[in-house]
Parts: C-alpha cells; sequence; structure tokens
C-alpha cells in the first residue's frame, strides 16, 4: 500500500472510496447495497464507526467516516465482512443472472492477492 493511502490519525475523518476488483458493477442490485447499509449501521452500533456522509455507486462506495477507535480496524473489518457476506449471496441467489462472470472476475483478481485463497471482492 502506498504511504499516501495509509490511515495516519486513526481517529481523524476521511474521505473513502472502496473499489469493486475489476470495476464489476455488484451494486446495481438493492440486495447487495442493503448488505453496505446494514454494514454501516453495525459498524456504527458496534465498533465506534461515525459515518458522516456515503454514496453507493454501481461499483464502488464513496464515504465520509471517522471511528472512536482505530478506524484501519474498523474499516478492515467491514470489508471483510461485507466481502465475505455478497460473495455468499452471489452463490445463494439462483436469481443472479451474472453469477459467472462475477465469480470469474472475483477468481480472476485472487490469483494476484498471496492473501486472498478464492475470491477477491
Amino acid at each position: 500500500m502506498a504511504e499516501a493511502y495509509q490511515i495516519k490519525n486513526q481517529k481523524g475523518l476521511y474521505f473513502l472510496t472502496l473499489q469493486v476488483v475489476g470495476w464489476a458493477a455488484i451494486f446495481t442490485r438493492q440486495s447487495y447495497r442493503d448488505i453496505i447499509i446494514d454494514s454501516f449501521v453495525y459498524c456504527r452500533k458496534s465498533k465506534g464507526l461515525k459515518v458522516y456522509s456515503y454514496v453507493i455507486m454501481s461499483n464502488h462506495i464513496h464515504c465520509i467516516v471517522s471511528a472512536n477507535n482505530n478506524l484501519s480496524d474498523v474499516i478492515r473489518d467491514f470489508k471483510k465482512f461485507t466481502s465475505k457476506e455478497i460473495l455468499k449471496l452471489v452463490n445463494e441467489n439462483t436469481q443472479e443472472s451474472r453469477k459467472e462472470w462475477l465469480l470469474m472476475i472475483f477468481k480472476y483478481h485472487a490469483k494476484f492477492n498471496k492473501r486472498v485463497e478464492k475470491f477477491q471482492f
């Protein structure tokens, strides 16, 4: 990670952009946006995340956030949980017409990250 993109002041206010690999347009479906919103709500209540503003675009999220504690830890947990939930929903959703395409993108990008086993979101 480039030094310019590190959270240095863990209690500071930050503008973050969280991007889906391959710019896959996953958030065009309400069910996937709901996972993001539910995760924001959980992190606000349980992890001390302060969400000042956010927008969910088709393939990325912009947010202005801070935290009572360690912002890096909260964002790490947010991303880990939401990616697992979204991947689970993609796999389980029989109505998802783009399932094979999405999983192909996530599997392809996982090959380039040693920390990811099967799919990278």
